[in-house]
């Protein structure tokens, strides 16, 4: 899937999909809730914050279906390790797992089960895998954020021809780890909006800026923006930046264009010993009642008839352009990215 600018599409297999007859839907429905209950539990690989959603969504399903929940949390590097170790050990243990290139590389093992819930037939095309491998849960919508302290109101850059200005040299930062959400993410975004020879162009003017370079998390970089350490971070979820403005941070985050989003997105897995009650929650996770208990966790609901708590966060509601990663090009290009970024912001 390419990294075209675009808010929804609708692709000719999922409309396919919105063919067929009620009653058989309804009838596997059935089946699969019955045969989940019988497998008594499922196990669920995630990278979503715990408190936050995790225990929330797994008491409503096991409520809803009886059916109980186990997970383990990790990034989704470590979740797509301990599934492949699992795998060549012969003990497949989990489910379902998702994160934001889980499934990718999973796939280049033959770990993750071809299968789509039917509320994907209601999702847009970028939405979901074209060959029914995942379906995203949630976005990230990544953007620069700013300390109101230390920057008025009004005067923050709003392009990002507006970041090469010299006045914000050495006030910028990000994580410089290997990710969308940190340097090489903004340097596919650059590239994937402005094109090779002029993204290329604008990166090694932007390197004269001397970003710091930060071995954290996202919302860790936000923090030392929040704290006054930087005036300015950059590629950070912009989510995090409403969530601590709420709590009384003089944070806001910038809808600068476009914007980066990427999928977190789930799977079955192939192997997976209790398949109909992984099936079971990925089809409760991408329902309106799953995807309302995203919007209650402040998360950004993929499915688009469900906003974000706070509605302008996600590009169609905010009306702001944004660039969709798909995990299959992330895998694909991030290498190159990584390099980029070394070459040029190191």
């Amino acid at each position: 899937m390419s990294g075209t600018l675009r808010f929804s599409a609708f692709s000719v297999a999922l409309l396919a999909v919105a063919a067929l007859a009620a009653r058989p839907l309804a009838a596997a429905d059935a089946a699969l809730i019955a045969a989940a209950k019988k497998e008594g539990e499922v196990v669920w690989y995630t990278t979503l914050i715990v408190n936050q959603l995790v225990r929330p969504l797994a008491a409503a399903f096991e409520k809803k279906y009886g059916v109980k929940v186990r997970f383990a949390r990790a990034n989704s590097t470590q979740t797509a390790l301990k599934v492949l170790t699992e795998a060549k050990a012969g003990k497949v243990q989990c489910d379902v797992f998702d994160g934001t290139n889980t499934a990718e590389v999973l796939r280049k093992d033959d770990l993750v089960l071809k299968w789509l819930p039917p509320a994907a037939k209601n999702y847009p095309a970028h939405l979901v895998d074209p060959d029914g491998y995942w379906i995203a849960t949630n976005v990230y919508v990544l953007t620069p954020a700013y300390n109101k302290s230390l920057i008025k109101p009004g005067s923050q850059p709003k392009t990002y021809a507006d970041l090469l200005d010299p006045g914000w040299r050495g006030q910028m930062t990000w994580n410089g780890s290997t990710s969308t959400s940190g340097g090489p993410g903004f340097i596919g975004s650059v590239l994937k909006s402005m094109g090779e020879a002029r993204g290329m162009d604008y990166l090694r003017k932007l390197a004269a800026q001397k970003l710091v370079n930060r071995s954290a998390s996202a919302r860790k970089v936000l923090d030392q923006v929040v704290s006054g350490e930087n005036a300015i971070a950059l590629q950070i979820f912009n989510h995090h930046a409403v969530i601590s403005a709420n709590k009384g941070a003089p944070v806001d985050w910038i809808p600068m264009e476009p914007a980066t989003v990427v999928l977190q997105v789930a799977s079955v897995a192939r192997a997976a010993p209790r398949p109909n009650a992984g099936k079971l929650l990925l089809d409760y996770m991408v329902s309106d009642e799953g995807q309302r208990l995203f919007q209650k966790a402040n998360y950004l609901p993929a499915n688009p008839k469900i906003p974000a708590k706070t509605p302008a966060l996600k590009p169609e509601a905010g009306g702001f352009k944004a660039i969709y990663m798909s995990p299959k090009e992330v895998d694909r290009d991030m290498p190159r990215w990584k390099k980029i970024f070394d070459d040029l912001f190191r």
